[in-house]
């Protein structure tokens, strides 16, 4: 079966239900004050292109870019149904964020992600992501990983 990949609003049921997989998953793996997870209401802003990858008509992935205002961007919400990963849909949304990011003319994307989520941050390294500092309100945390990736 086919997936597509496109912008959509966050706030329909098959996004809510990946956001509280999400969710559930991010909690199975760090204590609440190290999750620094983007809730619906800020996924609606004008500043966030938030993409939706559907097999058939369900929900299966998704992925945001917060613009920053300052030139760079913010991925938020990364996330692939367990049921479908191994399909490079991480690498495709990726992908379409990628894009999207150089069409808003964004000179850098920047990432907060967990240290227990190996794959995540290989998808980001595949992507040319390298790891920097806490950024905007962020803290250190032994428990996070802050990437980049400069576009030209």
């Amino acid at each position: 079966m086919t997936v597509t990949i496109a912008l959509e609003p966050p706030r329909q049921p098959g996004v809510l239900r990946l956001l509280e997989l999400s969710d559930a998953y991010a909690a199975s793996l760090y204590p609440a004050e190290s999750n620094h997870m983007t809730d619906v209401a800020t996924l609606e802003s004008d500043s966030v292109s938030f993409f939706v990858a559907r097999r058939g008509d369900t929900v299966v992935g998704c992925g945001a870019l917060v613009d920053a205002g300052d030139g760079t961007g913010e991925i938020k919400r990364m996330f692939v149904d367990e049921e479908v990963r191994g399909l490079k849909l991480g690498r495709r949304l990726m992908d379409a964020i990628l894009e999207r990011a150089r069409e808003l003319g964004l000179s850098a994307i920047r990432l907060e992600t967990g240290i227990h989520q190996p794959q995540a941050v290989g998808l980001y390294r595949a992507h040319g992501f390298e790891e920097i500092g806490p950024f905007a309100s962020y803290r250190p945390d032994p428990l996070s990983i802050f990437m980049e990736k400069r576009l030209s």
